[in-house]
């Protein structure tokens, strides 16, 4: 594979283009808010809701959010590209997107959950790194350290995250790889693909929400049984919640997890990471998708490698 491709980092006064590839926006309110959070990184903002044609369960039908993505993507005022929300939709549009076309403009993707799907996919397709982190609609009740990290990225400093709350280093070791990963749900709906994510050598970092113990059970196994963990560098595990923020729940809902984690990657011995601050809770830390990183789990930080990445 090519060495991977970092995207230009933004500067005060940029502007970011906010894209609608999956679900509606639909607490308003909230998605101001986001907007807000951007406009005080310095960004300018680039919107423009669509129209709401198409399944109630889209933002719009395919032909609109992907003419979107590649209008924005060809914008060259716009810096980067955020997510308004997450949802369905991404899965509908991968196989319509032009990769020579995003290949020749790098700017930063960003989202998570069924953004997975885009943030993997462009990765592997054309060798630009992405962001895995806060959309509109969840940056408005970010903690601060996820607002702060996500400000960081944008702007090309890429700190190290050393011990973060929660975070349990449930098998130790010493690995590097590069990142892909996200949404446990959207990864096994790609198995099978021509976008499945290659995780030889490579850290893989997972998260879902509102899913009971046994369905991830079942595509943690699903993934054990597609190979994805044969050869892993690393595994972080991120939040899990029952799909509510009651603290004890989620912390039983975890450790259970953890368990049938180790238990998948027992042949393999790769480090094995637990509590780690992405996913759909109010923590969910930027995670560059093809950037190099190296799991340090006496210190326990995730340290990360910029230079492994070619400059635009």
């Amino acid at each position: 594979m090519r060495q991977p491709l970092l995207p230009p980092r933004l500067q005060p006064g940029d502007t970011v283009g906010i894209i609608h590839p999956a679900g509606p926006v639909r607490d308003e309110e909230g998605f101001a808010q986001g907007l807000h959070v951007l406009r005080d990184f310095g960004l300018q903002i680039r919107c423009e809701p669509p129209d709401g044609s198409g399944p109630d369960y889209l933002a719009a039908d395919d032909r609109q959010r992907l003419a979107e993505l590649h209008r924005l993507w060809a914008d060259e005022e716009i810096k980067a590209l955020i997510s308004a929300r997450g949802g369905y939709g991404c899965l509908r549009l991968i196989s319509k997107l032009d990769w020579n076309f995003l290949r020749a403009r790098p700017k930063w993707l960003i989202g998570f959950s069924d953004l997975t799907v885009l943030l993997n996919g462009v990765f592997a397709q054309t060798g630009l790194v992405t962001l895995h982190g806060p959309m509109i609609s969840t940056l408005a009740r970010a903690e601060r350290d996820t607002v702060l990290r996500l400000k960081e990225c944008l702007r090309g400093e890429f700190q190290p995250c050393v011990r973060p709350a929660g975070l349990e280093i449930l098998r130790g070791g010493f690995s590097q790889g590069r990142l892909v990963g996200g949404n446990l749900t959207t990864l096994c709906h790609l198995l099978g693909t021509p976008w499945q994510p290659q995780t030889a050598g490579r850290i893989l970092f997972i998260e879902d929400t509102a899913e009971p113990l046994y369905k991830i059970d079942r595509m943690l196994t699903h993934l054990a049984c597609a190979g994805l963990f044969d050869k892993l560098s690393g595994l972080i595990l991120g939040l899990f919640d029952p799909g509510h923020d009651d603290r004890l729940e989620i912390l039983r809902l975890n450790e259970q997890v953890w368990q049938r984690a180790l238990e998948l990657t027992a042949a393999v011995k790769c480090p094995v990471w637990g509590g780690f601050p992405a996913g759909h809770q109010r923590d969910n830390f930027a995670l560059p998708v093809g950037m190099e990183a190296v799991m340090d789990s006496f210190s326990g930080s995730l340290n990360f490698l910029p230079q492994s990445c070619r400059q635009p």
